[in-house]
Protein backbone atom coordinates (compact mmCIF):
# COMPACT_ATOMS: atom_id res chain seq x y z
CA UNK A 1 0.00 0.00 0.00
CA UNK A 2 1.25 3.47 -0.88
CA UNK A 3 0.79 6.79 0.90
CA UNK A 4 -0.79 9.49 -1.25
CA UNK A 5 -1.62 13.18 -0.88
CA UNK A 6 -4.37 14.81 -2.95
CA UNK A 7 -3.99 18.57 -3.33
CA UNK A 8 -7.25 20.55 -3.22
CA UNK A 9 -8.49 24.12 -3.11
CA UNK A 10 -8.68 25.71 0.31
CA UNK A 11 -11.99 24.92 2.00
CA UNK A 12 -12.77 21.86 -0.14
CA UNK A 13 -10.81 19.37 2.00
CA UNK A 14 -13.91 17.72 3.59
CA UNK A 15 -15.68 17.33 0.22
CA UNK A 16 -12.51 15.85 -1.35
CA UNK A 17 -12.09 13.48 1.60
CA UNK A 18 -15.63 12.15 1.14
CA UNK A 19 -15.00 11.68 -2.58
CA UNK A 20 -11.77 9.77 -1.94
CA UNK A 21 -13.54 7.46 0.51
CA UNK A 22 -16.20 6.72 -2.10
CA UNK A 23 -13.44 5.82 -4.56
CA UNK A 24 -12.00 3.28 -2.08
CA UNK A 25 -9.25 5.26 -0.34
CA UNK A 26 -8.19 4.12 3.15
CA UNK A 27 -6.88 6.08 6.16
CA UNK A 28 -8.33 9.28 4.71
CA UNK A 29 -7.16 12.34 6.64
CA UNK A 30 -7.92 15.93 5.55
CA UNK A 31 -5.13 18.49 5.96
CA UNK A 32 -4.70 22.13 4.91
CA UNK A 33 -5.34 22.31 1.12
CA UNK A 34 -5.03 18.55 0.78
CA UNK A 35 -6.04 15.06 1.90
CA UNK A 36 -3.76 12.19 2.96
CA UNK A 37 -4.86 8.68 2.03
CA UNK A 38 -3.57 5.15 1.48
CA UNK A 39 -4.17 2.62 -1.30
CA UNK A 40 -2.75 0.47 -4.07
CA UNK A 41 -1.74 1.40 -7.62
CA UNK A 42 -5.26 0.72 -8.93
CA UNK A 43 -6.60 3.33 -6.51
CA UNK A 44 -4.00 5.84 -7.72
CA UNK A 45 -5.17 5.37 -11.31
CA UNK A 46 -8.86 5.40 -10.29
CA UNK A 47 -8.56 8.65 -8.31
CA UNK A 48 -6.85 10.40 -11.22
CA UNK A 49 -9.56 9.16 -13.58
CA UNK A 50 -12.61 9.79 -11.40
CA UNK A 51 -11.92 12.53 -8.83
CA UNK A 52 -13.95 15.64 -9.55
CA UNK A 53 -12.79 17.95 -6.73
CA UNK A 54 -8.98 17.52 -6.47
CA UNK A 55 -6.06 19.12 -8.34
CA UNK A 56 -3.43 16.38 -8.33
CA UNK A 57 -2.31 13.18 -6.58
CA UNK A 58 1.18 13.03 -5.09
CA UNK A 59 2.83 9.69 -4.25
CA UNK A 60 4.94 10.02 -1.11
CA UNK A 61 8.47 8.61 -1.58
CA UNK A 62 10.11 9.68 1.67
CA UNK A 63 9.67 12.00 4.60
CA UNK A 64 12.77 13.09 6.52
CA UNK A 65 14.32 15.73 8.75
CA UNK A 66 15.57 18.60 6.62
CA UNK A 67 17.07 21.55 8.53
CA UNK A 68 19.23 22.83 5.65
CA UNK A 69 20.34 22.42 2.03
CA UNK A 70 23.17 19.97 2.79
CA UNK A 71 20.84 17.60 4.61
CA UNK A 72 18.28 17.87 1.79
CA UNK A 73 20.94 16.88 -0.78
CA UNK A 74 22.15 13.95 1.35
CA UNK A 75 18.67 12.55 1.96
CA UNK A 76 17.65 12.81 -1.70
CA UNK A 77 20.83 10.95 -2.67
CA UNK A 78 19.84 8.05 -0.39
CA UNK A 79 16.94 7.21 -2.72
CA UNK A 80 17.63 4.74 -5.54
CA UNK A 81 16.43 6.94 -8.40
CA UNK A 82 17.03 4.26 -11.04
CA UNK A 83 13.68 2.68 -10.12
CA UNK A 84 11.89 5.91 -11.05
CA UNK A 85 13.83 7.33 -14.00
CA UNK A 86 16.66 6.46 -16.39
CA UNK A 87 19.08 9.02 -17.83
CA UNK A 88 17.07 9.17 -21.07
CA UNK A 89 13.94 10.22 -19.10
CA UNK A 90 13.29 13.91 -18.50
CA UNK A 91 12.50 15.29 -15.05
CA UNK A 92 11.16 18.38 -13.35
CA UNK A 93 11.20 19.44 -9.71
CA UNK A 94 8.77 21.82 -8.03
CA UNK A 95 9.17 23.01 -4.44
CA UNK A 96 6.68 24.43 -1.96
CA UNK A 97 6.97 25.67 1.61
CA UNK A 98 10.25 26.46 3.34
CA UNK A 99 12.11 27.04 6.60
CA UNK A 100 14.83 29.39 7.89
CA UNK A 101 17.61 27.80 5.81
CA UNK A 102 15.52 26.72 2.80
CA UNK A 103 13.50 29.85 2.13
CA UNK A 104 13.66 30.03 -1.66
CA UNK A 105 11.66 27.41 -3.58
CA UNK A 106 13.76 27.70 -6.74
CA UNK A 107 16.95 26.94 -4.77
CA UNK A 108 15.24 24.03 -2.96
CA UNK A 109 14.12 22.52 -6.28
CA UNK A 110 17.63 23.00 -7.70
CA UNK A 111 19.18 21.17 -4.75
CA UNK A 112 16.88 18.17 -5.26
CA UNK A 113 17.55 18.12 -9.01
CA UNK A 114 21.33 18.25 -8.40
CA UNK A 115 21.19 15.34 -5.95
CA UNK A 116 19.32 13.21 -8.49
CA UNK A 117 21.45 13.98 -11.55
CA UNK A 118 24.71 13.69 -9.57
CA UNK A 119 23.65 10.17 -8.58
CA UNK A 120 22.89 9.38 -12.24
CA UNK A 121 26.26 10.71 -13.42
CA UNK A 122 28.10 8.59 -10.85
CA UNK A 123 26.10 5.50 -11.82
CA UNK A 124 25.71 5.84 -15.59
CA UNK A 125 28.03 8.62 -16.72
CA UNK A 126 25.02 10.52 -18.03
CA UNK A 127 22.01 12.30 -16.57
CA UNK A 128 18.37 13.22 -17.17
CA UNK A 129 17.53 16.52 -18.80
CA UNK A 130 15.14 18.97 -17.19
CA UNK A 131 11.79 19.56 -18.91
CA UNK A 132 9.62 22.06 -17.06
CA UNK A 133 6.65 21.62 -19.42
CA UNK A 134 6.14 17.89 -19.99
CA UNK A 135 8.64 15.85 -17.97
CA UNK A 136 8.57 12.05 -17.85
CA UNK A 137 8.90 12.24 -14.05
CA UNK A 138 7.72 15.23 -12.01
CA UNK A 139 9.00 15.46 -8.44
CA UNK A 140 7.40 17.53 -5.70
CA UNK A 141 9.39 18.63 -2.63
CA UNK A 142 7.55 20.21 0.28
CA UNK A 143 9.40 21.80 3.20
CA UNK A 144 7.52 22.45 6.43
CA UNK A 145 9.50 23.61 9.46
CA UNK A 146 12.43 21.14 9.57
CA UNK A 147 10.68 18.31 7.70
CA UNK A 148 10.68 17.46 4.02
CA UNK A 149 8.17 15.36 2.09
CA UNK A 150 9.43 14.15 -1.28
CA UNK A 151 6.78 12.93 -3.73
CA UNK A 152 6.11 11.94 -7.33
CA UNK A 153 3.34 13.84 -9.10
CA UNK A 154 1.09 11.21 -10.68
CA UNK A 155 -1.31 13.65 -12.38
CA UNK A 156 0.78 16.02 -14.50
CA UNK A 157 -1.26 19.09 -15.38
CA UNK A 158 -3.85 19.90 -12.72
CA UNK A 159 -6.90 17.63 -12.78
CA UNK A 160 -9.17 20.68 -12.95
CA UNK A 161 -8.01 20.97 -16.57
CA UNK A 162 -10.38 18.26 -17.72
CA UNK A 163 -9.57 18.71 -21.39
CA UNK A 164 -13.15 19.39 -22.48
CA UNK A 165 -13.02 23.18 -22.11
CA UNK A 166 -11.10 24.96 -24.89
CA UNK A 167 -13.59 27.83 -24.62
CA UNK A 168 -13.89 29.82 -21.39
CA UNK A 169 -15.64 33.01 -20.38
CA UNK A 170 -14.06 36.02 -18.73
CA UNK A 171 -14.15 34.72 -15.15
CA UNK A 172 -14.71 30.96 -15.31
CA UNK A 173 -15.07 28.74 -12.28
CA UNK A 174 -12.48 26.01 -12.04
CA UNK A 175 -14.09 22.68 -12.88
CA UNK A 176 -13.06 21.30 -9.48
CA UNK A 177 -14.87 24.11 -7.63
CA UNK A 178 -17.94 23.72 -9.86
CA UNK A 179 -18.04 19.99 -9.09
CA UNK A 180 -17.65 20.71 -5.36
CA UNK A 181 -20.53 23.22 -5.44
CA UNK A 182 -22.75 20.64 -7.15
CA UNK A 183 -21.78 18.17 -4.40
CA UNK A 184 -22.40 20.69 -1.59
CA UNK A 185 -25.85 21.50 -2.96
CA UNK A 186 -26.83 17.84 -2.45
CA UNK A 187 -28.44 17.96 -5.90
CA UNK A 188 -29.43 14.55 -7.24
CA UNK A 189 -29.61 13.67 -10.96
CA UNK A 190 -33.35 12.96 -10.58
CA UNK A 191 -33.93 16.71 -10.00
CA UNK A 192 -33.94 19.43 -12.68
CA UNK A 193 -30.79 21.60 -12.57
CA UNK A 194 -30.55 25.23 -13.68
CA UNK A 195 -27.71 27.75 -13.86
CA UNK A 196 -29.28 31.02 -15.05
CA UNK A 197 -25.87 32.75 -15.32
CA UNK A 198 -24.00 29.85 -16.90
CA UNK A 199 -21.26 31.66 -18.81
CA UNK A 200 -19.16 29.05 -20.61
CA UNK A 201 -21.17 26.30 -18.93
CA UNK A 202 -18.93 24.86 -16.24
CA UNK A 203 -21.62 24.25 -13.60
CA UNK A 204 -24.17 22.54 -15.91
CA UNK A 205 -21.36 20.55 -17.56
CA UNK A 206 -20.03 19.24 -14.24
CA UNK A 207 -23.59 18.39 -13.15
CA UNK A 208 -24.12 16.52 -16.43
CA UNK A 209 -20.89 14.53 -16.10
CA UNK A 210 -21.96 13.47 -12.61
CA UNK A 211 -25.50 12.62 -13.71
CA UNK A 212 -24.31 10.54 -16.67
CA UNK A 213 -21.58 8.83 -14.59
CA UNK A 214 -18.85 10.09 -16.93
CA UNK A 215 -15.35 10.09 -15.42
CA UNK A 216 -13.84 13.57 -15.81
CA UNK A 217 -10.43 12.05 -16.61
CA UNK A 218 -11.60 10.44 -19.88
CA UNK A 219 -11.13 13.77 -21.70
CA UNK A 220 -7.46 14.16 -20.78
CA UNK A 221 -4.74 13.38 -23.29
CA UNK A 222 -2.39 11.84 -20.71
CA UNK A 223 -1.66 11.49 -17.00
CA UNK A 224 1.87 11.71 -15.63
CA UNK A 225 1.81 8.11 -14.32
CA UNK A 226 1.41 6.81 -17.90
CA UNK A 227 5.08 7.73 -18.49
CA UNK A 228 6.41 6.00 -15.38
CA UNK A 229 8.70 2.97 -15.62
CA UNK A 230 6.25 0.81 -13.64
CA UNK A 231 3.11 1.91 -15.52
CA UNK A 232 0.63 -0.99 -15.70
CA UNK A 233 -1.00 -0.50 -19.09
CA UNK A 234 -3.31 -3.52 -18.78
CA UNK A 235 -4.69 -2.29 -15.46
CA UNK A 236 -5.19 1.22 -16.85
CA UNK A 237 -6.98 -0.10 -19.95
CA UNK A 238 -9.24 -2.16 -17.70
CA UNK A 239 -10.14 0.88 -15.58
CA UNK A 240 -10.83 2.97 -18.70
CA UNK A 241 -13.02 0.22 -20.14
CA UNK A 242 -14.98 -0.05 -16.88
CA UNK A 243 -15.48 3.72 -16.80
CA UNK A 244 -16.71 3.90 -20.38
CA UNK A 245 -19.04 0.91 -20.03
CA UNK A 246 -20.60 2.50 -16.93
CA UNK A 247 -21.60 5.73 -18.66
CA UNK A 248 -25.34 6.44 -18.92
CA UNK A 249 -27.04 7.41 -22.17
CA UNK A 250 -29.76 9.66 -20.85
CA UNK A 251 -30.27 12.28 -18.15
CA UNK A 252 -33.03 11.49 -15.63
CA UNK A 253 -34.03 15.18 -15.41
CA UNK A 254 -33.22 18.27 -17.50
CA UNK A 255 -29.97 20.17 -16.97
CA UNK A 256 -30.16 23.72 -18.28
CA UNK A 257 -27.79 26.65 -18.55
CA UNK A 258 -28.90 30.10 -19.61
CA UNK A 259 -27.20 33.42 -20.17
CA UNK A 260 -28.04 36.65 -21.97
CA UNK A 261 -24.78 36.69 -23.97
CA UNK A 262 -25.09 34.67 -27.23
CA UNK A 263 -21.33 34.54 -27.78
CA UNK A 264 -20.60 33.03 -24.39
CA UNK A 265 -23.43 30.51 -24.90
CA UNK A 266 -21.70 29.40 -28.08
CA UNK A 267 -18.62 28.72 -25.93
CA UNK A 268 -20.77 26.64 -23.57
CA UNK A 269 -22.16 24.63 -26.50
CA UNK A 270 -18.64 24.05 -27.81
CA UNK A 271 -17.61 22.72 -24.40
CA UNK A 272 -20.67 20.44 -24.27
CA UNK A 273 -19.72 19.15 -27.72
CA UNK A 274 -16.21 18.36 -26.45
CA UNK A 275 -17.83 16.29 -23.66
CA UNK A 276 -20.00 14.42 -26.13
CA UNK A 277 -23.13 15.58 -24.29
CA UNK A 278 -24.33 18.40 -26.53
CA UNK A 279 -27.59 16.53 -27.18
CA UNK A 280 -28.26 16.06 -23.46
CA UNK A 281 -27.76 19.52 -22.01
CA UNK A 282 -29.76 22.65 -22.93
CA UNK A 283 -28.32 26.15 -23.26
CA UNK A 284 -30.80 29.01 -23.69
CA UNK A 285 -30.30 32.72 -24.33
CA UNK A 286 -32.45 34.37 -21.62
CA UNK A 287 -32.05 37.53 -19.58
CA UNK A 288 -32.60 37.07 -15.84
CA UNK A 289 -35.63 39.39 -15.99
CA UNK A 290 -37.37 37.00 -18.41
CA UNK A 291 -36.37 33.78 -16.62
CA UNK A 292 -39.15 31.27 -15.85
CA UNK A 293 -39.01 27.99 -13.91
CA UNK A 294 -38.71 25.02 -16.32
CA UNK A 295 -40.29 22.63 -13.78
CA UNK A 296 -42.23 22.61 -10.50
CA UNK A 297 -39.11 21.89 -8.44
CA UNK A 298 -35.37 21.58 -8.85
CA UNK A 299 -32.03 23.09 -7.91
CA UNK A 300 -30.54 26.40 -9.06
CA UNK A 301 -26.81 27.00 -8.70
CA UNK A 302 -25.27 30.23 -9.97
CA UNK A 303 -22.12 32.29 -9.68
CA UNK A 304 -23.11 35.93 -10.32
CA UNK A 305 -20.42 38.58 -10.70
CA UNK A 306 -19.42 40.15 -7.37
CA UNK A 307 -17.20 43.03 -8.35
CA UNK A 308 -13.79 41.39 -7.92
CA UNK A 309 -13.32 40.64 -11.60
CA UNK A 310 -16.52 41.23 -13.56
CA UNK A 311 -18.65 44.33 -13.14
CA UNK A 312 -18.33 46.99 -10.50
CA UNK A 313 -19.76 45.98 -7.11
CA UNK A 314 -21.59 49.30 -6.71
CA UNK A 315 -23.49 48.69 -9.95
CA UNK A 316 -24.41 45.10 -9.11
CA UNK A 317 -26.78 45.76 -6.20
CA UNK A 318 -29.85 46.12 -8.45
CA UNK A 319 -28.91 42.93 -10.28
CA UNK A 320 -28.74 40.94 -7.02
CA UNK A 321 -32.14 42.36 -5.99
CA UNK A 322 -33.58 41.29 -9.35
CA UNK A 323 -32.10 37.82 -8.89
CA UNK A 324 -33.80 37.48 -5.49
CA UNK A 325 -37.12 38.79 -6.83
CA UNK A 326 -37.12 36.32 -9.74
CA UNK A 327 -36.31 33.43 -7.43
CA UNK A 328 -39.05 34.39 -4.96
CA UNK A 329 -41.78 35.08 -7.52
CA UNK A 330 -41.20 32.35 -10.10
CA UNK A 331 -39.32 29.48 -8.45
CA UNK A 332 -41.51 28.35 -5.55
CA UNK A 333 -40.66 24.74 -4.71
CA UNK A 334 -37.03 25.09 -5.85
CA UNK A 335 -33.81 25.35 -3.85
CA UNK A 336 -31.37 28.05 -4.97
CA UNK A 337 -27.65 28.37 -4.29
CA UNK A 338 -25.65 31.54 -4.96
CA UNK A 339 -21.85 31.77 -4.76
CA UNK A 340 -20.72 35.28 -3.87
CA UNK A 341 -17.58 36.98 -2.64
CA UNK A 342 -19.37 40.16 -1.55
CA UNK A 343 -21.44 40.18 1.67
CA UNK A 344 -23.08 43.52 0.89
CA UNK A 345 -24.28 42.27 -2.48
CA UNK A 346 -25.54 39.05 -0.88
CA UNK A 347 -27.83 41.13 1.36
CA UNK A 348 -29.44 42.66 -1.73
CA UNK A 349 -30.86 39.24 -2.73
CA UNK A 350 -33.47 39.92 -0.05
CA UNK A 351 -34.13 36.27 0.80
CA UNK A 352 -33.48 34.42 4.04
CA UNK A 353 -30.62 31.93 3.79
CA UNK A 354 -31.07 28.44 5.21
CA UNK A 355 -27.35 27.71 5.03
CA UNK A 356 -24.10 29.63 4.49
CA UNK A 357 -21.05 27.60 3.43
CA UNK A 358 -17.60 29.30 3.34
CA UNK A 359 -15.55 28.46 0.23
CA UNK A 360 -12.73 30.01 -1.78
CA UNK A 361 -12.90 30.88 -5.46
CA UNK A 362 -9.18 30.98 -6.16
CA UNK A 363 -7.84 33.37 -3.51
CA UNK A 364 -11.21 35.10 -3.02
CA UNK A 365 -13.07 34.17 0.20
CA UNK A 366 -16.67 33.47 -0.78
CA UNK A 367 -19.92 32.18 0.69
CA UNK A 368 -22.17 29.58 -0.91
CA UNK A 369 -25.66 30.71 0.08
CA UNK A 370 -28.63 28.33 0.19
CA UNK A 371 -32.21 29.59 -0.21
CA UNK A 372 -35.30 27.42 0.27
CA UNK A 373 -37.93 28.94 -2.03
CA UNK A 374 -41.49 28.46 -0.73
Amino acid sequence: MNHYFATVARGLEPIAAQELERLGAKEVRPDFTGVHFVGDIALLYRVNLWARTIFRVLVTLREFACPDADRLYQEVQKIDWEQYLKPHNTLSVTATGGNDKLNHTHFTALQVKNAIVDQQRAQFGERSSVDTQDADVSINVHIYQNRCILSLDSSGTSLHRRGYRPAVGMAPLKETLAAALVEMSEWEPSLPFLDPLCGSGTLPLEASLKALNIAPGVFRRQFAFEKWLDFDEDLWDQLLEEAQSGELDQLKAPIIGSDRDPDILNQARTNAQQCGIAQQIKFNQIDIAQLEAPADSGVIICNPPYGERLGDASELGDFYKLLGDVFKQRFQGWTAFVLTGNKELAKRVGLKTSRRIPVYNGSIPCTFLKYELY
